[in-house]
């Protein structure tokens, strides 16, 4: 008799572990999934908290994988801001400056010249947050980026721009075209990723602060072919 009160008290338990299923096995990922999940959550982490603020855990649990994972493909912090940010930014420079420079040598037309200083202004628009991020991560570690400069296709756009302002001149330049591609994407550059402090709110429509730089880039391109 207490044994089959046993067995009754024992019943639902047994019946509760029957029905219990085990929990499905996470599906092994290739190693390329890994890397894309860990560069895409990082580059957002890196565009939401900047350098400082993003941590590994923080890239790891965005990107659903573990720490150990991340560190087996990417030896630090600082090795993959460079892999997220640094290269991304390097192909989309190199690709727009074989779009809008012309060949070595050859003079731009001004329609030209006019097309290629609207598409910097959007260009740099839309990678202001990397290009922030560069900005920022050179002064928290300069491991992690070595300043802009060392974007290899922004010496192209710059070796390439100075060529452009040399092929113009008739006669000696005013100013050095190596020193006035850098002030000019510099100008840009600074009004663009800086336009809430520069241009505050009923000063002029973003049409118009467009208009102004490009006519102050075009301006400034022409110094050398200027008379008197």
């Amino acid at each position: 008799m207490q044994k089959k009160k046993v067995l009754k008290a024992l019943a639902p338990a047994k019946a509760k572990r029957k029905r219990r299923t085990p929990a499905p096995r996470r599906q092994r990922r290739s190693t390329d999934d890994v890397l894309n999940r860990i560069v895409t959550a990082a580059a957002e982490e890196f565009r939401r908290s900047g350098f400082a603020g993003t941590t590994t855990a923080a890239i790891a649990r965005r990107a659903d994988v573990t720490e150990a994972q991340l560190f087996r493909h990417f030896r630090s912090k600082s090795n993959v801001f460079q892999e997220t940010i640094f290269k991304p930014i390097e192909q989309h420079f190199l690709a727009f400056t074989e779009k809008y420079h012309p060949a070595r040598g050859e003079a731009p037309s001004r329609e030209l010249s006019n097309l290629y200083t609207r598409e910097l202004q959007h260009f740099i628009r839309d990678h202001a947050a990397t290009l922030t991020s560069l900005v920022v991560a050179q002064a928290y570690d300069r491991d992690a980026a070595h300043g802009v400069s060392e974007i290899d296709s922004l010496g192209t756009y710059f070796d390439r721009g100075a060529a452009m302002m040399a092929a113009r001149l008739k006669g000696k330049a005013k100013v050095d075209p190596r020193l006035l591609v850098r002030v000019t994407f510099a100008s840009v550059l600074g009004s663009i990723m800086f336009g809430d402090w520069l241009f505050p709110p009923g000063l002029a429509s973003d049409e118009e602060i467009a208009d102004a730089i490009n006519e102050f880039v075009l301006a400034g391109s022409a110094v050398n072919s200027a008379k008197g």
